[in-house]
């Protein structure tokens, strides 16, 4: 390979390198992104994940709410992203009686679903709630593609002192049980605060105000959509755009090591190998970017942990309902909640936190194939076969080690059928399709199969604790590092993966404000931007 030193070397191929890459490139600098693995696009990809069968499943990342449409635009990328009819179904933790559908097409058949279930008053109370989102969202949003405002700033920007008390100053669980006052509806608020993040809605720490926040700002709507095509759609179009602008992609390259002079060593095609780039943008989390500095890096703190366990499925049909009210298309058709009413997701938090796992285990299902059929084979479509994917909660990285994973893994897969056959009125192992080996069409991945699979540090989904969008008053803003959120420490590295200060999430968002960050440094930033 002829050229080895760069204006920019990009380690790790996922969604927010090849992002930095599309806009660094666009913008005539020199880029080479360097990616483990054989492919571009981390936890953004589609996968056929059981063998001889012709399904595309969004195996790591499922959902899209904080890709900004400035990214899209900017960088001509071709993603469509369809909106669900329904919003949510949270059927009644006795399994029996009906449960609470939130339709986004119908809000008189939502209220009417909330009067069913003895909800009637939080109906209304809900939707104050969200409409007090929105304020957020439309204040904060706005701010996540450029510099990061100071605390004092975010909040006038905000210019509700209540809401800045509610959301960003108490603990979360004050404002939900003080609003809503039926369970099942406090646990479907509850939920947003809790996904990837191993914490009470009580907890002092906040963290469960922040996980909250980046769940309901996306977009100025908080609403999360399927990408058609499935989320390696959303990849694909980021390595187009990167290759068009002229970056140097190369795969099966595993970097070993990062110096602070801006030399990246790396394994490739079976030789040691190595970069330079006046700029190392580290599109992995930031313990793993300690480990290849051999060095403490600014913010690291302690290893990440992760707390869900992701399950995938191919189903013969969707199953029926022991609440025969809803049919199961519209429970399926939005996300639906399965023992998360909020003394049950307390309940599984301290069981979980006490080194056990929850029974039952909270756990919220999508199903992509309802909204976008596309992700399946013509012969699948046509003999009525859907997706199911699972996210489980309160499964945190502490409880699963080396020796226990395999055991772990079988025992919180038959914790999630479990949970879900406690709502249905047939077991769902009686509708797994099977793979070419004749073996059932059911995945299951813990926190250490994903450290495994796309060196996510502890499983943890955001790749460090998140934090707030906004930098504290006495903050150092001196870098344009510091002023976008990406800064090491190291002068010459950025963060610019989920673990910059506004990752998480598929956004692009830590790609494009490590981008900022360096064409601040080093001029020339690509016209319109």
């Amino acid at each position: 390979m002829e050229n080895t030193h760069f204006d920019v070397v990009i380690v790790g191929g996922g969604h927010n390198g090849l992002t930095a890459a599309a806009y660094l490139a666009k913008a005539g600098k020199s880029v080479a992104v360097l990616e483990r693995d054989d492919h571009f696009g981390g936890a953004a990809i589609s996968a056929a994940a059981f063998k001889g069968v012709d399904a595309r499943l969004s195996r790591y990342s499922y959902l899209v709410s904080l890709l900004p449409e400035r990214i899209i635009t900017e960088l001509g990328l071709d993603i469509r992203l369809a909106r669900r009819r329904y919003s949510s179904y949270t059927p009644n933790p006795e399994g029996t009686e009906a449960g609470l559908l939130v339709d986004g097409g119908d809000p008189d058949a939502s209220r009417s679903s909330f009067v069913r279930v003895g909800a009637g008053p939080d109906f209304e109370a809900m939707e104050g709630l969200y409409a007090d989102t929105e304020k957020l969202a439309r204040a904060f949003f706005p701010t996540m593609c450029g510099p990061l405002p100071t605390r004092s700033e975010a909040r006038a920007l905000l210019g509700d002192e209540q809401l800045w008390e509610d959301f960003i100053e108490n603990p979360l669980g004050k404002a939900v049980t003080e609003r809503l006052d039926h369970p099942l509806v406090q646990g479907l608020v509850a939920t947003d605060a809790l996904i990837g993040t191993f914490t009470s809605l009580d907890d002092p720490s906040l963290d469960a105000n922040r996980c909250f926040l980046y769940h309901v700002i996306g977009n100025e709507t908080g609403h999360w959509d399927i990408p058609l095509g499935g989320m390696g759609s959303v990849s694909r179009e980021l390595e187009r755009a990167a290759r068009e602008a002229g970056a140097l992609l190369l795969s099966g390259a595993e970097v070993t090591a990062i110096d602070d002079d801006g030399t990246v060593r790396f394994q490739h095609g079976g030789t040691t190998q190595s970069f330079n780039g006046e700029r190392v943008l580290a599109n992995v989390s930031p313990w793993v970017l300690q480990q290849l500095l051999g060095a403490p890096i600014a913010g690291a703190g302690e290893r990440p942990e992760g707390a869900q366990i992701k399950v995938n499925l191919l189903l013969k049909r969707l199953p029926k309902l022991r609440d025969t009210s809803v049919a199961p298309e519209a429970a399926f058709g939005g996300t639906f909640h399965i023992n998360e009413s909020y003394p049950q997701l307390q309940s599984a938090y301290e069981a979980a936190d006490s080194g056990r796992l929850p029974s039952p285990l909270p756990c919220e299902i999508y199903c992509h194939s309802l909204t976008d059929p596309s992700i399946l084979s013509a012969e699948l479509r046509a003999s009525g076969a859907q997706t199911l994917t699972v996210f489980g909660l309160h499964t945190p990285h502490r409880l699963v080690t080396e020796a226990n994973n395999d055991q772990l893994r079988a025992e919180l897969q038959a914790a999630v059928l479990a949970s879900l056959n406690s709502v249905l009125a047939e077991p769902i192992e009686d509708l797994l399709l099977t793979d070419a080996d004749g073996n059932p069409c059911i995945e299951a991945k813990t926190t250490l199969d994903l450290e495994r699979a796309i060196n996510m540090t502890g499983g943890n989904i955001f790749h460090a604790k998140l934090q707030w969008p906004f930098l504290e008053d006495d903050e150092p803003r001196n870098t344009a590092a510091e002023r976008w959120g990406v800064a090491t420490g190291h002068p010459r590295i950025f963060l610019c993966g989920a673990g910059a200060r506004r990752g998480g999430g598929v956004s692009g968002l830590g790609g494009h404000n490590a981008a900022m960050a360096v064409l601040e440094e080093l001029g020339n930033p690509p016209s319109g931007l």
